[in-house]
């Protein structure tokens, strides 16, 4: 069965067309040629329109999604998942560590991507797979899924915009008492004959802004724990900037593989603060900090 929104509008002017309405909701010009293609896709009162159907105050305009079919390629496969929110249009889960979001050589069936395969098929949906923030394997805590074209149109609109804040925790080398918040505005590019490696490169890389916080500090571990929130999303952007300002991550293999203290980054996607796509209602998520990075928590926190 197709995925139904509807939506009833008061025209803000007359002679709004059905296009009009679409895109001021998010609507992408590829999924709107979509929907036209989909059987009573866009009905007003029972009738099907098109997208030049110029509307009137009141009208309401019902939009069928097209049905999918799911990922060919995402082998299904039992796995715990952490849902913390789900409805018809997206899914918030906090990720576990080592595990990574899609199949890849190597991971080829070990994925969030096929967790969520797995789930959706006991459920008998179909299932497409559209991660809308990135985090790494290592990395722990929350990850928007969206579970249709037209949320996913609009997240990742709300991405490229900015829209989507995100705050994560993570455990450094060294004491930043001295200087307990900063922003480090440096950009980040690929190391020439690396594939996955990043570098600081303010003069080919592209712009990563990373605001940071002092929460507390240990000194018999050496250890800072801050709050970090990122305006933009590079590939390794935390893991780089703390790096380059001298307090790396714990356990990063690939920047400072000091596993004194856990055995895999210590970093953690702690809380999103977004509107939602379809509804517009202000959403606000918290991922209770892992039982690895608990060890840098102060004194003052009580952990639920």
């Amino acid at each position: 069965m197709n995925h139904i929104i509807r939506h009833s509008y008061a025209a803000s002017r007359d002679g709004q067309t059905v296009e009009e309405l679409l895109r001021s909701q998010g609507y992408s010009k590829s999924l709107i040629n979509r929907v036209k293609l989909t059987d009573d896709g866009l009905m007003i009162r029972g009738e099907k329109v098109y997208t030049t159907r110029r509307m009137q105050a009141g009208d309401r305009l019902d939009v069928a999604l097209p049905e999918e079919a799911s990922s060919e390629h995402i082998v299904p496969t039992p796995m715990p998942l952490s849902i913390l929110y789900e409805d018809e249009d997206l899914m918030v889960i906090n990720k576990a560590a080592n595990v990574p979001i899609h199949p890849s050589q190597g991971n080829f069936s070990n994925s969030l991507g096929n967790g969520l395969a797995w789930y959706f098929e006991q459920k008998q949906q179909s299932f497409v797979f559209r991660a809308i923030n990135r985090l790494d394997r290592d990395t722990t805590g929350l990850l928007i899924v969206a579970k249709n074209a037209l949320s996913s149109c609009i997240l990742s609109n709300m991405i490229k915009n900015r829209q989507i804040h995100r705050t994560y925790l993570a455990a450094v080398s060294g004491d930043l008492s001295g200087q307990p918040e900063g922003t480090i505005d440096v950009s980040i590019a690929r190391l020439p004959g690396s594939t996955i490696e990043r570098i600081p490169d303010p003069v080919h890389g592209e712009s990563a802004v990373t605001h940071y916080q002092l929460l507390s500090y240990q000194p018999e571990t050496g250890t800072s724990l801050l709050m970090i929130r990122l305006e933009t999303g590079r590939t390794h952007q935390i893991r780089v900037h703390m790096k380059y300002i001298g307090h790396p991550l714990y356990g990063d293999f690939l920047y400072n593989p000091d596993y004194r203290f856990l055995q895999r980054q210590s970093l953690h996607s702690w809380q999103l603060s977004f509107t939602h796509p379809v509804s517009k209602i202000p959403m606000e998520f918290t991922a209770p900090v892992p039982d690895d990075m608990q060890q840098f928590l102060p004194d003052i926190w009580i952990q639920k």
